[in-house]
């Protein structure tokens, strides 16, 4: 509990034109990695724009470790297709939260990350204040296939006991 700092909540919306894995569709699910952790999404079955709308929830000792998202397509039979992956740094959503800014209005930018060479954000994103929490939605690119987007969205969890940001 002494390295804890709090947990981070991923709510895995949804994937974007996806790539085709079996005849004409996939079956896609997703897998969260950071440091030694590894959660995954149900499958989708038959669906390249599937909507997960499913919560994973990681527990942050380093804020500056990536957290890597890759795309697979379940197979039964045989091993599990590779549909694209994708690294998010967290480490300016991190910053915003340590702001600790409270009773702001709701939908307050409080930070904004633009696409560049060193993310795989599709879009900008912006980090807001909502509802008392400081929330960030993030469209993410896969990346090594041929297409596909992640829908995301980060929640910073403050746990007692854990040591905080």
């Amino acid at each position: 509990m002494d390295e804890l700092l709090g947990l981070l909540r991923i709510h895995v919306k949804r994937g974007v034109n996806l790539a085709i894995r079996n005849v004409s569709t996939s079956d896609p699910y997703v897998v969260v990695k950071m440091d030694k952790q590894r959660l995954k999404t149900r499958v989708i079955k038959k669906d390249i724009n599937p909507e997960w709308n499913e919560d994973l929830t990681l527990s942050v000792t380093d804020p500056s470790a990536p957290v890597i998202l890759t795309v697979y397509d379940h197979d039964t039979f045989s091993m599990d297709d590779k549909m694209g992956d994708a690294e998010l740094d967290i480490s300016p959503y991190i910053e915003a939260v340590k702001m600790k800014v409270e009773d702001l209005p709701n939908g307050t930018i409080i930070t904004r990350i633009h696409p560049c060479r060193q993310n795989c954000l599709a879009e900008e994103s912006c980090v807001v204040f909502e509802n008392g929490k400081v929330l960030q939605d993030v469209v993410l690119r896969l990346r090594h296939v041929e297409s596909g987007e992640l829908e995301l969205q980060l929640e910073w969890i403050d746990l007692p006991g854990a040591k905080g940001l």
